[in-house]
């Protein structure tokens, strides 16, 4: 079950991300709208590191399903998010001290980047990359 409170901890103390606000849900047919959800209600939480926005949701309306711990990177519908990284190698030691769950080890993508995926505190998917 998605946790914003826990998610937003995660991704601030242990990404670096920095806390931009959290908004309460409230009556608002607009987010229904956008989200192809009539009735739809959130709480969302907007955090910010450097120029980039991750904007995150935990449904009050309608209810969350569960995302089953066998689903892949290939299953329609499921996405990850990417972070960069100063030093892919040495965060991947960091993250796993702090208990984050790594799909593999680091690995040089090509000359010069390294990329690796974790998964978040809702078992989405985070690549750290280093290089372009």
């Amino acid at each position: 079950m998605v946790d914003l409170d826990r998610s937003v901890a995660f991704y601030r103390d242990v990404l670096g991300f920095r806390v931009r606000r959290i908004l309460e849900p409230r009556e608002d047919p607009r987010l229904g709208v956008i989200t192809g959800m009539p009735g739809a209600r959130a709480r969302i939480a907007h955090l910010v590191m450097g120029n980039n926005m991750l904007e995150l949701f935990q449904y009050i309306e309608p209810s969350a399903k569960s995302l089953a711990r066998d689903r892949s990177q290939a299953d329609k519908g499921f996405i990850h998010m990417g972070v960069r990284s100063d030093d892919v190698r040495g965060d991947y030691v960091r993250l796993r001290e702090r208990g984050v769950e790594f799909i593999s080890e680091p690995i040089e993508f090509r000359p010069g980047v390294w990329v690796v995926y974790f998964r978040g505190p809702d078992g989405e998917v985070v690549e750290l990359r280093q290089g372009d």
